[in-house]
């Protein structure tokens, strides 16, 4: 059997759109898993269908209007975005603030998207109410073109449907045996292309990968502990699953849908009116605009059947509809895009004014923090068990070591070099101007330092940027003087005589700005910087003061001259 079949790190990274929304279809179950997910599963495919605009269950008659609009998906997205839209950032404890921020940095930014991740893991919560992320190590390997690729950690998002974890029965925080399932497209030995069934099962001791239940590898596991991460999207108490943010607002979204198009019937019936004929026959009448009908009988009447229907009640009842699912999730109506006047409305107005999303934006965030604090400690032991140099300090690519208690080597089976906060930077647009008054006003009356001052403006490191700045002002430190050393030596040229030696009347004068040491003759052999004595300053300068070339043009050609 050939099975195309991509490294370790690479599986579970992504699925096809049908299984995600249908995950009970195109994955066997057995019984007891189906007693177990299966209610979850389902959940989940109802949620994925909504979330992508899969609202009806039928498909109405050619030419009749089915109406799709899809407030789920924009209600969620906009959770999301201003869940995760601003980032996140890692606080360490500063006896490891040399090494750990670093490595962080490198495997969330460098070896993964940091931006892309945050959204699909937030997606994957606020869409199915949990969120299940593997950290895996891919090893270096070389391409076809003969690059070599280092060594990198995968933070990879799985499918909420395809994993099947088990906990302790006593403890609901420790995973005890966490299953990877899944259907994958490969080739069979007769060249067709065919669906198999890959299973990944994970413990503390050992991982064992299946395909169609042949056991194709089984191997120790280096970390010791499931590399699996779990993030309930809103905490409900004594349920090991979290919930979704759309859970309250799909069936106010299949009703508004039913009528929008209920409505979208009576327009389209009436906007081709029925013509009604009383006391004639119609046999030679013509349809159509500007058309003559005559010859009709004496009592005969013809009209056009109006429409009798009110649709006041049923616009209020979809705005109401739509007002209670913005409620339920806690966007404000004006967020999705409605005009509204623009002022300069202060941040506390502000935040009281989208106070229900701030609300719901600190839950999510409560069980994301616990994620993601788990997935900083999956990251940081990958690298030491695979790359045990991570362990070392190094002033290149690590922090700034400023104490001598800082170790240049880690243990890496201290406890504390895993215990990473999470900082969550304000969802809300924050005035710049207004910040840094505020700041300038703390630093002013010595209540606020240059570090806590960059850490309050969203700088992640701190101490670097302190250093990058001392660094810059240095430089700019050393570029002025070389420039006023130049000035110095010019002004050195110009009091210079033609043939080289200074006027008395300005050897020894108090007023005179050139250093004393530009006062000596030239013609003594002592040159000044840059290797210019004070004869040829005085001509460089006197030619660029007069100049000496006549001004230059771009001389223009026509076909004559070519030829010519």
């Amino acid at each position: 059997m050939s099975v195309a079949f991509y490294p370790p790190s690479m599986r579970a990274a992504s699925s096809d759109l049908a299984i995600s929304i249908s995950p009970l279809g195109l994955i066997e179950l057995s019984d007891e898993e189906h007693e177990v997910h299966g209610q979850r599963l389902s959940r989940y495919a109802t949620n994925w269908a909504f979330y992508l605009g899969f609202h009806h269950s039928y498909r109405r008659e050619a030419g009749e209007t089915q109406n799709t609009i899809n407030y789920t998906g924009a209600l969620c997205r906009y959770v999301n975005h201003f869940t995760f839209g601003r980032g996140i950032h890692f606080e360490v404890k500063k006896k490891y603030e040399h090494i750990v921020p670093a490595l962080l940095r490198r495997a969330w930014e460098e070896d993964n998207d940091k931006r892309s991740l945050l959204y699909e893991i937030g997606e994957n919560g606020g869409v199915t109410g949990d969120s299940f992320v593997k950290v895996a190590y891919e090893e270096s390997w070389t391409d076809g073109a003969g690059r070599t690729h280092p060594g990198r950690v995968r933070i990879l998002p799985l499918s909420s449907a395809h994993v099947f974890p088990e906990w302790h029965p006593h403890d609901r925080g420790k995973l005890v045996r966490c299953k990877i399932k899944y259907k994958f497209f490969g080739t069979s030995t007769e060249g067709t292309r065919t669906t198999y069934t890959y299973v990944e099962e994970l413990t503390d001791e050992s991982i064992r990968e299946f395909i169609n239940d042949d056991l194709v590898d089984e191997r120790p596991n280096p970390l010791g502990i499931i590399p699996i991460a779990h993030i309930k999207n809103i905490s409900v108490s004594g349920s090991p699953w979290g919930k979704s943010d759309i859970d309250d607002i799909i069936p106010l979204n299949r009703e508004y849908n039913n009528v929008t198009n209920d409505i979208a019937d009576v327009v389209n019936y009436h906007a081709a009116p029925t013509t009604v004929l009383l006391g004639a026959k119609a046999t030679n009448l013509e349809k159509g605009a500007r058309k003559l009908w005559s010859g009709l009988p004496k009592d005969a009447s013809v009209f056009n059947l109006e429409s009798g229907v009110d649709l006041k009640g049923p616009l209020e009842y979809l705005e109401i509809i739509k007002n209670s699912m913005h409620e339920l999730v806690g966007v404000p109506a004006t967020a999705l895009g409605a005009m509204q006047p623009v002022s300069n409305t202060s941040g506390v107005a502000l935040a009281i004014q989208f106070q229900p999303l701030v609300q719901r934006a600190s839950l999510k965030q409560m069980q994301f923090t616990l994620g993601f604090k788990k997935i900083n400690e999956l990251i940081l032991l990958t690298l030491f068990t695979h790359e045990p140099d991570t362990l070392k300090y190094d002033a290149e690519t690590g922090g700034i070591k400023k104490d001598e208690s800082q170790p240049d080597v880690l243990n890496m089976k201290d406890p504390d070099i895993y215990k990473v906060d999470i900082v969550w930077p304000t969802p809300l647009p924050v005035d710049n101007l207004v910040k840094l008054n505020e700041i300038q006003l703390k630093m002013a009356l010595g209540l606020e330092s240059k570090r806590s001052a960059l850490y309050e403006l969203g700088e992640e490191f701190p101490d670097e940027k302190l250093a990058e700045i001392t660094e810059e002002q240095k430089q700019d430190a050393l570029a002025r003087g070389a420039l006023e050393f130049i000035n110095a030596a010019i002004a050195t040229g110009i009091f210079g005589s033609p043939d080289g030696t200074t006027p008395d009347n300005t050897r020894g004068s108090t007023d005179s700005k050139v250093p004393e040491q530009s006062t000596k003759p030239a013609e003594s052999g002592i040159s000044l910087d840059f290797g210019m004595d004070a004869k040829k300053i005085m001509d460089t300068v006197v030619t660029m003061a007069h100049g000496t070339r006549l001004p230059q043009r771009q001389q223009k050609y026509d076909d004559t001259d070519i030829a010519a």
